[in-house]
């Protein structure tokens, strides 16, 4: 089973998003923060297979929980996918440059969803 963590500090977007992506057989956590975030991928990394990861939440921003991600030897294979409100080409040059394998932007619908983890996981 494809595991995905889910880190927004809105409440409401993880629970959403954690509802589209179990209707479709993934298994989803969530995490309200960058700091819970990277705890939890640092003690989990090899049962899970993508990260949505919201840019804009306090403490570690999701450009700062990329950063770490991206540059440890044993996370950087995972998939991380920035979702966020800020449709800005500096945020999305930026994710590139830290590593980010994709970048979606809120609001978006369960169908655009789905489909856009199914091509970055390569499921049918």
């Amino acid at each position: 089973m494809k595991r995905i963590l889910v880190v927004d500090d809105e409440e409401d977007t993880v629970r959403l998003t954690q509802r589209i992506l179990e209707t479709e057989g993934f298994e989803v956590v969530g995490c309200n923060s960058g700091n819970k975030a990277l705890d939890w991928v640092q003690n989990n990394y090899n049962d899970i297979s993508l990260i949505l990861l919201d840019i804009m939440m306090p403490g570690k921003s999701g450009f700062e929980v990329l950063k770490s991600i991206k540059t440890d030897e044993k996370l950087k294979s995972i998939t991380v996918i920035l979702f966020t409100i800020k449709n800005f080409n500096e945020d999305l040059q930026k994710a590139k440059k830290l590593g980010a394998d994709g970048y979606l932007i809120k609001p978006f619908s369960g169908t655009q969803l789905i489909s856009y983890i199914k091509e970055k996981l390569s499921v049918n």
